[in-house]
């Protein structure tokens, strides 16, 4: 899991994922992005157990 402080910044990183084949979910407490400054905690991007590692190295080499 990575957190993320906007719902555009994982949404771009959900997207990279999906790219490279690996299935990623976004969970946010801001009414489905309607209301961006309900997720004062962040936004959160959770990946599969088995696809850590690799999710990890995607998101490394995108930096």
């Amino acid at each position: 899991m990575a957190v993320y402080s906007s719902r555009a910044e994982a949404e771009l990183a959900r997207a990279l994922l999906e790219q490279a084949g690996i299935p990623a979910v976004i969970e946010a407490d801001d009414a489905g992005g309607m209301y961006p400054s309900m997720a004062a905690l962040g936004v959160r991007l959770c990946v599969s157990p088995g696809d850590v590692e690799e999710a990890e190295a995607v998101l490394a080499d995108a930096d």
